[in-house]
């Protein structure tokens, strides 16, 4: 599967991915919350890392992903489609895909939404698990923590562009 992401940008990009992801993915989990420092720290690992990854025309380019999806994800949360921090955490992740690979992260996403809502729902009946957490918000409410979906499309589509990029 290849991706118009290049290996080297992938490379550059999957440390700090994963360190956020990890976090917002706890942070989401246990308190269904998506903490801005994490949206924030994403957006300033792109402005350093990804003047490094990218030539400087498709580095410019790229903020325009951040914008587009940000107005796109306000108006979901605008409609009670997502939360703020779901909305907030797409932006932030927009500008690490290339324009080219839209369709095949959309892919991911959905394919993520189903088996991320699978684990937590099968994780959650899980009496040990829930007695290790038993404060974690997510296990008894209705609503699913998107982020964890988010993240993990984010990283499978990191792996696959450090593998298979261009």
């Amino acid at each position: 599967m290849h991706t118009t992401l290049t290996q080297w940008a992938a490379t550059l990009f999957l440390p700090l991915a994963t360190l956020i992801s990890a976090w917002v993915i706890w942070s989401d989990l246990s308190r269904m919350k998506i903490p801005n420092k994490a949206v924030l720290a994403l957006v300033a690992g792109f402005a350093i890392l990804g003047y490094f990854a990218l030539d400087l025309h498709e580095y410019l380019w790229r903020w325009a992903h951040f914008a587009v999806v940000l107005a796109i994800g306000f108006l979901m949360h605008l409609a009670r489609m997502l939360g703020a921090g779901d909305a907030k955490l797409a932006a932030a992740i927009a500008p690490f895909v290339a324009l080219y690979d839209t369709f095949l992260v959309l892919t991911i996403f959905a394919v993520m939404i189903l088996l991320g809502f699978a684990i937590h729902r099968f994780l959650r009946r899980i009496k040990p698990l829930r007695e290790l957490t038993p404060d974690w918000e997510s296990w008894s409410r209705r609503d699913y923590p998107m982020g964890f979906s988010i993240c993990l499309t984010f990283l499978t589509y990191l792996v696959l562009g450090a593998l298979y990029g261009a």
